[in-house]
């Protein structure tokens, strides 16, 4: 792709500072910008490298106003982020590689899997029993999808990834390599004895459309009834989401967090990674949890939380300057008590 800052500008709403000619061929970060790349300023601690910048072009919000002279065509845009995800978006979809939508001789399907015939798929899976796999769906090598599980259109399942039985993967769907959906749900009865009984887990995990599930990431299947990932929904690498959880729809989810047993999370909620969820709690709408913050009780629509166990943002932030001063004032104390003495 080679595309000039004007047009660049025409695709994405922006006005162009500079030399509106210049060609571009790909991103670069702007700290290590090279001519014929396009780069883009939005967290303010990176501006020094604007002004050292060999980027040709450098997408800026629309008021920004530097401090020093700038070699780069500018291109001033309103909410720099969402620009730069559709030019990757773009520069992506003409670098990535275009599938055959045939299916290996090594691939293993059962006779009663129902296969469309524009599938792609790789060396070594394994289709089995009733499963149903639907148009323009890619499966790359050594993929494993389990009896009478439900695969829908446009989906992509990358090496490694394993669907127990009875699960349903939406439209549109990414699960990334060695991504497990339905293994079984944490569910043991204690006995007299102190050894524990394992509780069968009967029911299944169902992902809407346009789920993203990350590598090694686990979404165990219901005891009964099913765990669910709404539309939408995107879990980095590593996440846990454990039995009977519900997560609504544009809920992100970063790495190494746990959400235990039968945990509502609501919609457009934001988790940092190393978050550490109890069993059985609500977490309604658009709540932000901080990175490795732990939460043991309900939260209400709305909210910021922070800290382990997580309270108020703004709360725990006061706490935490306290905190850190707190063998300062412990000595100041004991010196006012001395003195009163």
């Amino acid at each position: 792709m080679q595309i000039t800052a004007q047009e660049l500008a025409a695709l994405i709403g922006g006005v162009v500072e500079g030399d509106s000619t210049v060609l571009i061929n790909g991103p670069s970060k702007i700290e290590e910008g090279i001519p014929g790349t396009v780069s883009f300023l939005a967290n303010m601690k990176y501006e020094p490298f604007i002004y050292s910048s060999k980027a040709s072009v450098i997408l800026v919000e629309k008021d920004f106003q530097p401090s020093n002279p700038i070699a780069a065509t500018l291109i001033r845009v309103e909410n720099v982020y969402e620009k730069v995800a559709m030019l990757l978006n773009k520069f992506g979809d003409l670098q990535q590689e275009q599938p055959t939508m045939e299916i290996h001789a090594s691939a293993v399907i059962t006779a009663s899997a129902n296969v469309q015939a524009d599938v792609s798929i790789g060396a070594n899976v394994v289709v089995e029993s009733g499963a149903e796999i639907a148009s323009g769906t890619v499966i790359h090598p050594q993929v494993y999808i389990g009896s009478n599980v439900k695969i829908g259109k446009d989906c992509v399942l990358y090496p490694g990834v394993k669907i127990y039985k009875d699960c349903v993967i939406g439209d549109a769907c990414i699960l990334h390599s060695n991504a497990v959906i339905g293994s079984d749900g944490f569910g043991f009865a204690p006995q007299a004895d102190g050894s524990y009984k394992k509780i069968a887990q009967l029911g299944n995990v169902v992902l809407e459309s346009n789920v993203e599930v990350g590598s090694n990431a686990v979404v165990d299947r219901a005891t009964m009834g099913s765990t669910v990932l709404k539309r939408g929904v995107k879990i980095d690498n590593l996440v846990q989401i454990a039995h009977n959880v519900v997560i609504g729809e544009d809920t992100v989810i970063a790495a190494q967090t746990g959400i235990a047993g039968s945990t509502k999370v609501g919609k457009q909620v934001m988790m940092g990674g190393q978050v550490g969820i109890a069993g059985h709690l609500t977490i309604e709408d658009q709540v932000k949890i901080q990175a490795q913050a732990g939460i043991n009780s309900n939260i209400e629509a709305g909210k910021a939380v922070y800290g382990s166990p997580a309270f108020g943002y703004r709360d725990f932030l006061k706490s935490y300057a306290l905190f850190r001063k707190l063998p300062f004032l412990a000595e100041r104390i004991k010196s006012l008590e001395e003195k009163l003495k």
